[in-house]
């Protein structure tokens, strides 16, 4: 009779023990421990049909003689995805895009698969039927001829048909969907899905095909399965941005072949996702006429400036402890600041509901974004407009002063492109800067209140 062998996975991390235990000893989370079947002896396993035994086997190489060209990347079709993947896809990449459901991951993938040109993509779906893949497709616009769709949950069948097929391109709508005989744990639990990742792993690295993954999300928003699944790939993208709203970004949180600060900007219409190829413009709202808590501050996201507008809302706090509430900023950053207006520039914010809100659906962690932060509040604390013109590109410290941020040419060449007049900086900033190449007025400080006094008065 054939023995089956289990043991027990965290759910969190992915650790195993022989044995249940309450406390996973490697995350340190409770309760989280599942058994279940690793191996059956006489159990099926899956046939590695892709590999080619007249291929001589990989032999040790010097580090000399091995030949890169960049130009053998692949093109997607998509400047925002090159951008992220560091100048395109790299053949034999394992690539994992995560995000919320319903944020356009399958239409992301699916519209890549269908612009490329002369590119030969198998996209293998357990989650859609053909025909759901193919409305799809017809709502985004079919281009290419050699996209093939494939409804499958079956791993050994998927490579089965990609070993026939050979694609250049290998899409799987979702890792989380597929199974593999050779274990017998149920479709989404860590065993399968460390299995089926790794036999993917060793099909994109012996056959030169690059393989994308889509990874469903917890409740935390982070991706589902154990975190060794990040670990395997090659490049880790993250797809952000509230489903309610149009504009997506997508991140890089790991990426072997290329910068992890690069970002890409999407629209979600209903021909599908279009490259915003200007964010600074969508980021910053016309405003007509008295407008006060607005300001303009120049960010960066990777090697690219952008331009995002600050909204913010003060208002007496009639019920209660004051809400410090923000939208794409951190709270605890926003606290910060409270306390450097307060403490440094008299600011009686104590008693006052503050909320704060970047334009767009963007998160943004830059310190540069602080002097428009505090500009914005100040101005609707104060019920007085900035100027639209201006735009604001320095960090604040504690002791009230404005510091100096990185790559200060970029964001001023950025805010002088489109159409402002003045920025705000720290004096700090132009020490060795030709300030005459920039059709922008410049104006350094390097005290707060300094700044708003000449900003407010």
């Amino acid at each position: 009779m054939a023995k089956t062998k289990t043991a027990y996975f965290c759910q969190n991390c992915g650790a195993n023990s022989p044995k249940w235990i309450g406390k996973c000893p490697a995350c340190g989370e409770w309760n989280t421990y599942v058994e279940e079947v690793v191996s059956k002896s006489g159990g099926a396993s899956d046939k590695e049909v892709w590999q080619d035994d007249s291929r001589p086997r990989n032999k040790p190489t010097r580090i000399q003689e091995l030949q890169f060209d960049d130009q053998r990347r692949i093109r997607t079709g998509s400047i925002e995805l090159d951008r992220t993947l560091g100048g395109g896809i790299v053949p034999g990449s394992l690539v994992l895009i995560g995000g919320e459901p319903g944020i356009g991951k399958s239409t992301l993938l699916l519209q890549m698969s269908i612009h490329m040109k002369n590119v030969k993509t198998l996209y293998a779906s357990g989650e859609e039927s053909l025909e759901q893949i193919r409305m799809r497709a017809e709502r985004i616009g079919i281009r290419a001829e050699d996209c093939y769709l494939l409804a499958e949950t079956s791993l050994a069948d998927i490579l089965t048909h990609a070993a026939q097929l050979k694609p250049d391109v290998l899409i799987v709508d979702s890792i989380q969907t597929l199974y593999t005989d050779a274990i017998e744990a149920s479709v989404g639990s860590i065993s399968q899905v460390r299995e089926c990742t790794g036999k993917l792993m060793k099909y994109a690295k012996q056959t030169n095909v690059p393989v994308f993954l889509i990874g469903h999300v917890n409740k935390d928003g982070a991706i589902a399965g154990p975190k060794v699944l990040e670990h395997m790939v090659d490049t880790v993208l993250q797809f952000e941005g509230d489903r309610h709203l149009s504009y997506r970004i997508l991140r890089t949180s790991k990426n072997r072949f290329g910068s992890t600060s690069e970002i890409g900007i999407y629209e979600m219409r209903e021909s599908g996702l279009r490259e915003v190829t200007n964010p600074s413009e969508v980021l910053i709202s016309p405003r007509d006429g008295f407008l006060s808590g607005v300001g303009i501050g120049a960010t960066l996201e990777g090697n690219r400036p952008l331009l995002i507008e600050v909204q913010s809302l003060v208002s007496p706090a009639t019920y209660g402890n004051p809400q410090r509430s923000t939208t794409g900023f951190d709270v605890k950053r926003l606290n910060m600041l409270l306390a450097v207006l307060e403490k440094r520039l008299g600011v009686r914010l104590s008693t006052q509901d503050i909320f704060l809100n970047l334009a767009g659906g963007i998160k943004v962690n830059d310190p540069a974004l602080d002097l428009s932060i505090c500009a914005s509040i100040y101005s609707s604390f104060d019920d007085v407009a900035i100027p639209s013109s201006v735009c604001f590109s320095a960090e604040v410290g504690l002791g009230g002063e404005i510091r100096a941020v990185n790559r200060i040419e970029s964001r001023i060449t950025e805010a002088a492109r489109l159409g402002f007049a003045e920025i705000y900086v720290s004096k700090h900033n132009i020490k060795g800067v030709d300030l005459s190449k920039f059709d922008i007025k410049v104006k350094a400080f390097t005290r707060l209140a300094d700044a708003f006094q000449d900003l407010f008065s």
